[in-house]
């Protein structure tokens, strides 16, 4: 059964930082690329964060950029986002996907979300 669990949100104030986890398990997680998304409320969810498998390449949201680091380690099928200089407007749940296309197939995989909220 394929998992996706996310931990580490919770709430800080503007300038802090917080470090999400996401771990996986039910598929081979080196070879998918891992992203993060996230969801304000009365928004669409966004792409925040993405690496490809093997961690050859990163990208970014304008947003994020300078901010965030998305990390992965294959070892311990875990996906990180280090958030650093956090900013109210980063206040959302933030979901984790692993997705991988073996054509025809496309797999899409989702968490359940964790809460960031950033606020004084």
């Amino acid at each position: 059964q394929v998992q996706l669990v996310e931990s580490g949100g919770g709430l800080v104030q503007p300038g802090g930082s917080l470090r999400l986890s996401c771990a996986a398990s039910g598929f081979t997680f080196s070879s998918f690329s891992m992203s993060w998304y996230r969801q304000a409320p009365g928004k669409e969810r966004e792409l925040v964060a993405a690496i490809t498998s093997a961690g050859g390449s990163t990208n970014y949201a304008d947003s994020v950029k300078g901010r965030f680091t998305i990390s992965r380690d294959d070892a311990e099928n875990t996906v990180y986002l280090q958030m650093n200089s956090l900013k109210p407007e980063d206040t959302a749940v933030y979901y984790c996907n692993a997705g991988r296309t073996a054509w025809p197939h496309r797999y899409n995989y989702w968490g359940q979300g964790t809460q960031v909220t950033v606020s004084s």
